[in-house]
């Protein structure tokens, strides 16, 4: 709790600097370019289930504060933090209750927190360091570039979210149409996993041999080192806008943010089959070469974006079950390629939108490979489909259609698919706060994550107030 206390502090004394000069005390500058701009949002994400008992689901309420401060002509301080109440109280004994971090969970969480200079060293050239959202692609939320932070998948339903890093971000500007983008970030970051009831959406089913039952699973993570060499992330990137279409070319030597499962050892747990399984997983580096567009054609938006995924070395997964046949004359292991760095993989993602006469507004996109899919048998297919209408001067909106449908296996689809749908009212009791309305339908068969959540069709209620 202390920490947190602290951690705030240290949060409001970031902002106050550069209101005192060292000289005279105070900055000779416009009243109105000194203050501090404060904005954000409140946000409650209520869900429960739509099942007999109707169980909660998900429960968080969120307090987001933006603070922008314009230091001199040439620079200005940005932090965005999260104060937030997130889960259900998790209380098992008498003493979680003398716990009001169990009682009423919360946390604090520093988003961004930069400072940006213009004209840095010469004027066409900006930077920017500290903690922040890189945000590459031009597609809707899904964006197979958008490589640099690390992901965010605590919601699986709030799809691109990523966290921010601690990063040094150069742009240098050669026109208004043409510059070039250079990003450092000194150590690697992991994605973060759903938590809740989606905790086990991402989690691929484990295959055992006949007659073996399942009875424990442990995991051991080996993280890289963290060192200049071994968990630096660098990358670079070509921005143009010519002929109504803007484009860029990046490249991008990181680090996947999902470990792979490089060794299962299998241990006896009784003499009827029992087991338990330990895995090792790994973070593995990779060069990943990007392009997007974006344009518009008679009203029309289109955005197109792709990655190659080229691996550093090769992915093996080896298994181990040595232990469960000691008086084999032989080691009984098996590997097994995962991923061959001599064959790289594609994700890309193309879609458009429309805004119609009549206040409709239409939004498609097909995807090839999600956020934690790798390899190119393993890329699944997702079409994305979203319509809504607004109506009372846009007070009111509806989205009778919207979700995805997802193919595993085109061969055969009626046991590799699955079929999302998530309908939505909102509306604007004033223009600053707005209710949300909205379900999540799932339905599928086979191992993907979607389908993964047919047991979990769920209630959604959300309120949003920005100041």
């Amino acid at each position: 709790m202390k920490r947190i206390y602290y951690s705030l502090l240290m949060c409001l004394l970031i902002v106050t600097p550069g209101m005192y000069d060292a000289k005279d005390g105070l900055r000779a500058q416009n009243h109105d370019e000194n203050k501090i701009k404060l904005s954000g949002v409140l946000i409650t994400d209520q869900r429960f289930l739509l099942k007999d008992k109707n169980d909660w689901a998900w429960n968080e309420n969120r307090l987001t504060l933006k603070l922008d401060k314009k230091i001199t002509a040439t620079s200005k301080f940005y932090s965005e933090v999260w104060l937030r109440n997130i889960g259900l109280p998790n209380i098992t004994t008498s003493s979680d209750l003398y716990n009001k971090g169990i009682v009423d969970p919360y946390s604090l969480e520093i988003r961004q927190a930069y400072v940006h200079l213009y004209g840095f060293i010469t004027r066409n050239l900006d930077v920017t360091i500290g903690r922040q959202r890189i945000a590459w692609g031009t597609a809707d939320k899904l964006n197979p570039t958008d490589n640099l932070n690390p992901y965010d998948i605590e919601d699986i339903l709030d799809f691109g979210r990523h966290r921010g890093s601690d990063a040094i971000n150069l742009n240098y500007y050669f026109n208004y149409n043409f510059s070039m983008q250079g990003v450092f970030i000194p150590f690697f970051q992991t994605a973060n996993m759903p938590v809740g009831i989606f905790s086990n959406a991402l989690n691929p089913g484990m295959e055992l041999p006949p007659g073996m039952v399942l009875k424990e699973h442990s995991d051991t993570i080996l993280m890289p080192r963290y060192s200049l060499g071994r968990s630096s992330v660098s990358a670079l990137k070509f921005k143009g806008f010519t002929k109504g279409i803007d484009f860029s070319l990046s490249y991008v030597w990181g680090i996947d943010g999902l470990p792979f499962n490089i060794r299962n050892t299998f241990f006896p747990v009784d003499t009827i089959g029992g087991i338990s399984i330990n895995s090792q997983l790994s973070f593995i580096r990779a060069h990943i070469i990007g392009f997007d567009l974006a344009t518009s054609l008679a009203g029309i938006g289109f955005w197109a974006e792709a990655a190659i995924f080229v691996p550093e070395k090769n992915i093996v997964m080896t298994t181990d079950l040595s232990a469960l046949y000691p008086a084999s004359p032989v080691p009984v292991t098996q590997d097994s390629l995962i991923l061959d760095k001599t064959k790289p993989y594609l994700k890309f993602i193309a879609g458009g939108d429309y805004f119609f006469a009549d206040g409709s507004y239409l939004n498609i996109q097909y995807m090839h490979g999600f956020i934690h899919e790798r390899g190119n048998k393993n890329l699944n297919d997702y079409f994305f489909l979203r319509y809504e209408k607004k109506f009372f001067n846009e007070k009111l909106k509806v989205a009778p259609i919207g979700g995805g449908f997802i193919v595993a296996d085109w061969n055969e689809i009626k046991d590799n698919y699955a079929l999302v749908y998530m309908p939505e009212i909102a509306y604007k009791a004033t223009d600053n706060a707005e209710i949300i309305i909205s379900a999540g339908i799932f339905e599928g068969k086979g191992d993907n994550m979607f389908a993964n959540l047919k047991d979990y069709n769920m209630f959604i209620f959300k309120f949003n107030y920005s100041f």
